[in-house]
């Protein structure tokens, strides 16, 4: 076996326990799981084909699978605005987003205002923190309980609860006020 292929299993088999406890911190479904170490390490194949010059390979690792588990949750992120246009309630609110959404059967008006705010949310839930836009998407999209979060991430439920509280106001409030600009006019 040529030596930077004996490296390249070496780095492998140190990596991949510690890689996929990380994953699993943030990805519930084990074959997402696995599909995210999968993607990781043909990364690693990838740039190690390219003669990419790795300083730090474990950190580039953990960078790579942290950009994998942030695409994941854009893609679910995605598919519930898509399929699920927010009927639940957020936090302890009683109102939901689909009340703010105007229906798609109004008119072609209220089609292209609801398409705009539904774009308006996900460039919100873009410019939240990255602790609060994980809480936000496991509660909100993935439909894990605050309880289980805190199991699998190690963060007290308060502390998640918090962080929830506050990535839900920046979206109603940036939602709030381009209802009010489509909307109401």
């Amino acid at each position: 076996m040529p030596e930077r292929e004996r490296k390249l299993a070496e780095v492998v088999t140190r990596e991949q326990g510690r890689l996929k406890n990380f994953i699993r911190k943030w990805v519930v479904d084990e074959a997402d799981v696995e599909d995210v170490l999968q993607d990781v390490f043909y990364e690693l194949v990838k740039a190690q084909r390219l003669m990419t010059p790795f300083q730090q390979v474990s950190a580039w690792l953990y960078r790579v699978a942290w950009n994998r588990i942030t695409d994941l949750f854009r893609k679910r992120r995605s598919e519930a605005l898509r399929l699920n246009p927010f009927d639940k309630p957020l936090g302890d609110e009683a109102q939901t987003l689909e009340e703010w959404l105007p229906s798609g059967d109004a008119g072609p008006e209220a089609a292209y205002a609801r398409r705009v705010l539904l774009e308006e949310l996900d460039a919100a839930l873009d410019e939240l923190p990255q602790e609060q836009r994980v809480v936000f998407i496991a509660h909100e999209l993935e439909g894990l309980s605050f309880k289980e979060l805190s199991e699998q991430t190690g963060v007290a439920v308060n502390t998640l609860l918090s962080r929830k509280h506050y990535a839900v106001l920046h979206p109603r409030q940036r939602l709030r006020a381009i209802y009010e600009e489509y909307v109401h006019v």
